[in-house]
């Protein structure tokens, strides 16, 4: 169940850092564990990774958090969100979405220089609703209802 605490606490932090230590480790698979912190070539590249979260809903829509806003809400997630459409690449796009509406959290950490072309399309700002196409484009089934 996400809710405040696991995204303002300890929970989200771990996924972002765990992420970022998977994407650094598996570029530097042959240093010793005891070594990593120490070696500058890790530790440069894990400090420029980039980390998306994306967030999937019940009703089947996904979004990119861009930026947790600081408001006192604890019974919604309110976050700046990555626009797709560009109707509203122009300005900024606040979300509020109820914890029970969260199905899941992908945290997804990139070096810039190995970035894919083809990122998941995040379907928050679908221009139309086509029943007969899939709400995520990141897996091969929707998340659990």
């Amino acid at each position: 169940m996400f809710n405040h605490d696991w995204f303002s606490g300890p929970p989200y932090h771990q996924q972002v850092e765990e992420a970022r230590w998977r994407c650094a480790l598996r570029k530097f698979p042959d240093v010793d564990p005891d070594e990593r912190e120490g070696d500058a070539a890790l530790m440069e590249f894990y400090n420029d990774l980039d980390v998306r979260t994306l967030i999937y809903l019940r009703d089947g829509f996904s979004y990119e958090i861009r930026d947790m806003a600081d408001v006192p809400s604890k019974s919604h997630l309110v976050f700046e969100c990555v626009p797709v459409d560009e109707h509203y690449k122009v300005g900024a796009f606040v979300v509020t979405v109820p914890f029970e509406e969260i199905v899941r959290v992908e945290v997804f950490a990139v070096h810039p220089s190995e970035k894919p072309e083809d990122l998941p399309q995040i379907t928050g700002f679908r221009s139309h609703n086509d029943p007969h196409e899939p709400h995520m484009h990141t897996g091969d089934t929707p998340p659990p209802r």
